[in-house]
């Protein structure tokens, strides 16, 4: 089971690599940002079932162990202005990073699965995972406010309300 999910989230991790990176070529927005959490949230329910269920010092651990991987996410995602749109920088550090912690989380499971049950386990790394994307994006939000508001004003197209 711990190996299977292993590979899945090798896997997941190349997806969000490809993904990132295709992501840079494309004017981004508010939305693009904001929805990754929010579709991730539905996941919580899994903690509707008492085997997923983390007890409050495990939840503790793997928020601060997610917010903390959060940090280097933060660091390397930068946003620029090109023309009229805001664009994703790619950032050479990214995948090495996004790729370091893929590998710390899966060797953390292998250590952990030792001790904690499998389904437990499940969900400690599902709060590390949120926890980390969600301060990452909220910071991302936060860059592209800021860079919105730098954009040169679009003209307003003459229509007959606007004309005298």
């Amino acid at each position: 089971m711990v190996a299977a999910s292993s590979v899945a989230a090798v896997v997941m991790g190349l997806g969000a690599l490809f993904i990132r990176m295709k992501a840079a070529k494309k004017p981004t927005s508010a939305r693009k940002i904001i929805l990754p959490p929010l579709f991730m949230s539905t996941g919580a329910l899994m903690f509707l079932f008492p085997m997923f269920r983390v007890t409050p010092l495990e939840l503790l651990e793997a928020a601060a162990v997610g917010c903390v991987f959060s940090l280097l996410l933060m660091k390397t995602s930068n946003f620029e202005i090109r023309g009229q749109d805001i664009y994703l920088k790619r950032s050479k550090a990214f995948p090495v990073i996004l790729m370091t912690l893929l590998v710390i989380r899966i060797i953390g499971k292998l250590v952990l699965s030792a001790s904690i049950d499998v389904g437990q386990l499940g969900g400690m790394f599902f709060i590390l995972a949120f926890a980390m994307i969600l301060p990452w994006r909220l910071v991302m939000y936060k860059k592209y406010h800021t860079l919105k508001q730098q954009l040169p004003s679009q003209p307003m197209p003459i229509t007959e309300k606007t004309a005298f």
